[in-house]
């Protein structure tokens, strides 16, 4: 009886915790489900940094101390690929930032079922979750200039459908899923490209600036984000979707001012990035390579030096002997051949 009563005791304080915690659980909703997630997957994600150790190399060992801004920003501009590649990504992230910005607006003021607006974050949320173990699989089998391109043609697709089939529902959560799917195959080729131009810039200009190359990404998506509560507003004010105006409320004109901002010009914008991508970029992981193993010697030698620098038509020129298998050494343009 005795042990019986005790454990009718810690059963009550068991019941007046869970109670407790319940009342606690339902003050605090959502919010608190969100914060365990996020602080869970936070954990998870630092977790497998344990472990991993820095490679060092020759290369590396070129690196520049980048602490005077000036020097920083005039090695950005010194290297060529570096420019074209954050120019591209910045254009698409403008592009992305107005879009997806606005999205509330087509749901609550065009369609009139701001209820299901929440499908845009599940489709965003999926897209990511799968593209983005997905994308080094595919790089295996597809360079990723060719993942960059198709993703750019499945955002130009999603806008077009945007804009035709902005008062149908179905189709509108079909050209959401063009837009948000190549995402990741768009930011990881960005972010690749943007680590290779590393060494061309190293071997156009004998600096190494890991620290400023490795920065710009963040930069373009700040500037991009800093830029979405203004683009918000303009599209806002201009489309009439302000106040306590409803989706009765709209115009034809309103709605095609809304299409015009929202989809047809960062639909300009995604074709302008796929232009400078495919006209202006031209760093591969073939002429990566090339150009790694040219530091390499050239390192070894000692004979990096800022007159050394090359164009990146002449790198690839370089790749593209050496694959044919062209007898002899080929000579880059500007560089005196070895004695």
């Amino acid at each position: 009886m005795a042990l019986s009563g005790k454990l009718d005791e810690v059963g009550e304080a068991d019941r007046w915790i869970w109670e407790r915690l319940g009342r606690i659980w339902e003050r605090l909703g959502c919010w608190t489900a969100f914060g365990i997630i996020v602080m869970l997957l936070g954990i998870l994600t630092a977790w497998t940094a344990f472990g991993t150790k820095e490679s060092e190399s020759a290369l590396r060992s070129k690196a520049q101390e980048n602490g005077n801004p000036i020097e920083a920003f005039k090695a950005i501009f010194q290297n060529d690929q570096l420019l074209w590649v954050a120019l591209s990504y910045l254009l698409y992230a403008i592009a992305n930032v107005a879009t997806t910005g606005v999205l509330i607006f087509l749901f609550k003021f065009i369609l009139d079922n701001q209820a299901a607006y929440s499908l845009t974050g599940v489709i965003a949320l999926v897209a990511g979750l799968v593209m983005a173990p997905l994308y080094p699989i595919l790089n295996k089998r597809i360079p990723r200039r060719y993942l960059y391109i198709g993703g750019m043609i499945s955002m130009i697709a999603g806008y077009v459908m945007l804009g035709i089939f902005s008062d149908h529902i179905i189709m509108v959560f079909v050209a959401l899923v063009l837009f948000y799917v190549p995402g990741t195959l768009i930011q990881m080729t960005a972010i690749l490209s943007l680590t290779d131009s590393i060494e061309y810039g190293q071997l156009k200009n004998g600096k190494r600036n890991e620290a400023v190359t490795l920065s710009v990404r963040p930069m373009l998506d700040k500037i991009g984000g800093a830029m979405s509560n203004g683009i918000v507003g303009i599209i806002a004010v201009a489309a009439g979707m302000t106040g306590n105006a409803t989706a009765a409320d709209m115009t034809a004109s309103n709605i095609h001012i809304f299409k015009i901002c929202a989809f047809y010009i960062p639909l300009v914008l995604i074709i302008l990035s796929l232009i400078v991508f495919l006209f202006k970029v031209k760093i591969t992981e073939k002429m990566h390579d090339e150009i790694v193993k040219e530091l390499e010697v050239k390192l070894a030698n000692g004979e990096i030096e800022a007159d050394d620098a090359q164009t990146v038509e002449a790198v690839e020129a370089v790749a593209v002997a050496e694959t044919a298998g062209t007898a002899g050494t080929a000579t880059p343009a500007g560089q005196p051949e070895s004695r």
